[in-house]
C-alpha cells in the first residue's frame, strides 16, 4: 500500500502486464458504455496489456458479459470475465464436503457454478442445507430472503458473493447485493463467513492465475487493479498487495478521494481509462502545508484547502497527498475542501 500517490516514467499500459478491470462504472453503466473506455482498452491491448474483467455481479453468465463487451467493439473471451459467482462457488466448495447441500439465492449463473463444484443446489431451508450462498438477481423476493435467513438461523454456513451496497445502472444507482445481505444479518444476527467479491482480494488472485494459462501466476507487482469504488475495487487491491487505479467515471468523487482512509487510497487517480495511455505524474511535498503535482499545487491555509485550480486533475492529486499526510499525522481536520468541477470531473 502506497502512503501517497505514485508516478510512472512510462504509460501504465506498458508499466504493467495485467489489468484487473472492474466493469460497472468503469467500462459500462448498465447497458450503456462508459465514454472512451472501449477505445482505451483496445489501445492498451495493442500495447501488450492483458485484461481480465473482474465484477462483483454474480447474476450474469460470463458469455453474456463478453457479448455485451463485444458490442462495444472489444475482443473478449468469456474466460476473461471473472465474476463473483465463479469465485464464490469455489470458495464454498473449500469449506464443505463434496456433494453438500447448498441453498443458493442468486441467478442461474451462480447456481450452475455451485453445481460445477460438485455441490447440490437446494432452494429452501427445509432441505437442511449445510451452507447458504447469497448473491443478487433482479427478481429477488422477500420469500427468498426469508428462506436464507431461516437456513442461517438453523446453522447453515453463510457465504455471500459480494457486499456492494449500490449497483450503478444506466438510469442511476440501485440497491446492490450488500443491501440485501444487511437484511439477513439484521434478521439473524449472523455475519457471513466470507465474501467472494471485492473488497476481498480473492477475485484478483483468481484472475492473475487464470491469466497465466497454467504457467506461473502473473506477479502482483505487474498487475494493476482498476475500479471506480474505493471501498471495493481499491480496498481489494490494498488488501491483496496490488497497485490500483481509481477512475472518476462511476461512484468515487474528489471529496471521497481527498478524505480517504489508508485502506481506500489508490496508487493512481485518472479521469477515465484513457489514463492507461499516460505516464502518471508523481506528486511531491513542497513543505508541511503544500504539495505539488507538475504545475499544480494544493495548500493548507487556516482550516481551508486551497488549490491552484478546481478543474485540474493534478490539483486533486496534490490535494489528496496533502490531506493524507495530515490525516496520518493525527490531524482530525474539519477542513473546507475545494469543489472540483469541469470536464476532468464530469460524468
Amino acid at each position: 500500500m502506497h502512503a501517497f500517490l505514485a508516478g510512472t516514467t512510462e504509460p501504465l499500459e506498458r508499466a504493467y502486464r495485467l489489468a484487473l478491470l472492474d466493469l460497472d462504472g468503469v467500462v459500462y453503466r448498465g447497458k450503456d458504455p462508459v465514454e472512451h473506455a472501449a477505445e482505451s482498452i483496445r489501445t492498451a491491448e495493442r500495447a501488450g496489456l492483458f485484461v481480465q474483467y473482474t465484477t462483483n455481479n454474480s447474476s450474469r453468465f460470463q458469455r453474456v458479459v463478453a457479448d455485451q463487451l463485444r458490442g462495444f467493439g472489444l475482443t473478449v473471451d468469456p474466460t476473461q470475465i471473472i465474476t463473483s459467482a465463479v469465485v464464490a462457488a469455489r470458495m464454498v466448495a473449500r469449506h464443505v464436503e463434496p456433494g453438500s447441500r447448498v441453498l443458493v439465492l442468486g441467478a442461474e449463473h451462480l447456481r450452475q457454478e455451485v453445481q460445477s463444484q460438485g455441490l447440490t443446489v437446494v432452494d429452501d431451508a427445509a432441505s437442511d442445507p449445510q451452507a447458504v450462498i447469497q448473491g443478487w438477481h433482479p427478481g429477488l423476493t422477500w420469500r427468498e430472503l426469508a428462506e436464507v435467513s431461516n437456513a442461517v438461523e438453523h446453522g447453515a454456513r453463510y457465504f455471500v458473493t459480494n457486499r456492494d451496497l449500490t449497483l450503478p445502472r444506466e438510469w442511476g444507482m440501485a440497491p446492490g447485493c450488500g443491501a440485501m445481505i444487511r437484511a439477513v444479518i439484521e434478521a439473524t444476527g449472523v455475519e457471513p463467513v466470507a465474501s467472494a467479491g471485492k473488497p476481498e482480494s480473492a477475485m484478483y488472485d483468481e484472475a492473475r492465475v487464470l491469466a497465466a494459462e497454467g504457467e506461473e501466476p502473473v506477479p502482483k507487482e505487474r498487475c494493476l487493479a482498476i475500479g471506480d469504488r474505493l471501498d471495493t475495487d481499491i480496498e481489494a487491491g490494498n488488501r491483496g498487495g496490488y497497485d490500483s487505479m481509481a477512475v472518476l467515471t462511476g461512484v468515487t468523487n474528489p471529496r471521497e478521494l481527498i478524505l480517504a482512509a489508508p485502506e481506500y487510497r489508490p496508487t493512481y487517480i485518472v479521469r477515465d481509462l484513457r489514463g492507461l495511455q499516460d505516464a502518471q505524474p508523481t506528486p511531491h511535498r513542497v513543505d508541511e502545508a503544500m504539495w505539488g503535482c507538475r504545475e499544480a499545487w494544493a495548500r493548507l491555509r487556516g482550516d481551508a484547502v486551497e488549490v491552484s485550480a478546481e478543474d485540474d486533475l493534478d490539483a486533486l492529486r496534490a490535494a489528496c497527498c496533502l490531506l493524507w499526510e495530515h490525516r496520518d499525522a493525527g490531524d482530525a481536520g474539519g477542513w473546507s475542501l475545494p469543489e472540483f468541477h469541469g470536464e476532468a470531473f464530469a460524468r
